[in-house]
């Protein structure tokens, strides 16, 4: 037992040593195939501290600031978004899961008693 317990461990850590340098390879694949290794196109979300200690973000090249999202709030908070179907299948959930709750007590119970 302790010799299959000893491979097991030395295959998974051979495994998982295995994923991640492949893992690398692919990653310099990508960046060979691209041709050049420009910064700019690194990724899609972007966080910097400016001199003032404010965080700005940027999301595929676009600015975010807080008044946008202020700005979207408000927006959504007009409209009261409301959607029927999200409602709909909010309650049928709800009502879906009373019901099996009720359904295992009632098993629960009669299990109970005729085991009692």
């Amino acid at each position: 037992m302790k010799k299959f317990i000893l491979k097991f461990f030395l295959l998974v850590i051979t495994l998982f040593f295995g994923v991640l340098l492949g893992m690398q390879q692919a990653n310099e694949g990508l960046l060979q195939m691209k041709g050049f290794d420009d910064k700019t196109f690194g990724g899609a979300f972007h966080l910097k501290k400016t001199e003032a200690g404010e965080v700005e973000a940027a999301v595929l090249g676009q600015e975010i600031t807080a008044h946008d999202i202020e700005e979207k709030q408000k927006k959504l908070e007009e409209m009261k978004a409301f959607h029927f179907l999200s409602n709909l299948g909010s309650r049928l959930g709800d009502m879906l899961s009373i019901l099996f709750q009720q359904l295992t007590n009632l098993v629960v119970s009669s299990l109970d008693k005729a085991l009692s």
